[in-house]
């Protein structure tokens, strides 16, 4: 079973969008998380260096995968196969047992949000900008565009990840690897203006960005053209 890691005090640091009727998270009481997931939705899109062009909500049939947790943070499923042709909104969600999504507190203001960004380690993935005019590598692309109070999300450089847009790329065919999904709290925020659309796929980035992991999901994907 794959593991998803909570660093509960931390997490109680920052959760402070519920109401008061809701249960509070602290680090004496983890089990007010009832679950959580990742979702991988096939969009519209292309491919361009570092990022993504014309993205758009797809109509009709499209892939629609779930990765699931329970309360301890054991994956539910196995692992997901994802083709690399395709592109996919991603999205981390956090539940608690009131029923009420909690992840959006990462993103309430700058000030709160400058603190965090999301990596997606592990995979040793061919990246898109090595692959010159063919355009067939990784991207990841964290894309929220407002932060919860209504301001504008500045750029590349003030993006989290909580919401990202992810392809593997037909470079990464038949790939099979364990990644994770880290949310990285940075012990300084200034950190986060330093890091370019490319350092996404560090092993190493913990030692790179100095903090502490807040969330950490790994899961094991498979890339595979789907029928």
């Amino acid at each position: 079973m794959k593991k998803y890691c909570y660093a509960f005090a931390a997490i109680a640091l920052f959760l402070t969008a519920c109401s008061k009727d809701d249960e509070k998270v602290t680090p004496e009481d983890p089990n007010v998380i009832a679950s959580s997931r990742l979702d991988f939705i096939e969009v519209n899109g292309s491919a361009h260096g570092d990022h993504f062009h014309d993205l758009a909500e797809k109509t009709g049939e499209k892939d629609s995968i779930a990765i699931l947790f329970n309360a301890q943070g054991e994956a539910q499923n196995g692992h997901v196969h994802l083709d690399p042709h395709k592109i996919y909104r991603m999205q981390f969600r956090l539940i608690n047992k009131a029923g009420n999504e909690l992840q959006q507190s990462f993103l309430q203001n700058k000030t709160i949000a400058d603190s965090f960004k999301v990596f997606l380690s592990g995979g040793n993935f061919i990246l898109n900008p090595t692959t010159g005019d063919a355009e067939n590598g990784a991207i990841f692309q964290p894309r929220e565009q407002v932060y919860g109070d209504g301001t504008t999300v500045g750029g590349k450089y003030e993006t989290t990840g909580i919401l990202a847009y992810f392809t593997l790329g037909e470079a990464n065919s038949g790939a099979e690897a364990d990644i994770s999904y880290v949310l990285r709290k940075f012990n300084d925020p200034a950190t986060k203006a330093k890091i370019e659309r490319t350092d996404w796929n560090y092993l190493d980035y913990a030692t790179l960005y100095a903090g502490t992991d807040i969330i950490k999901l790994t899961f094991e994907v498979h890339a595979e053209e789907h029928e």
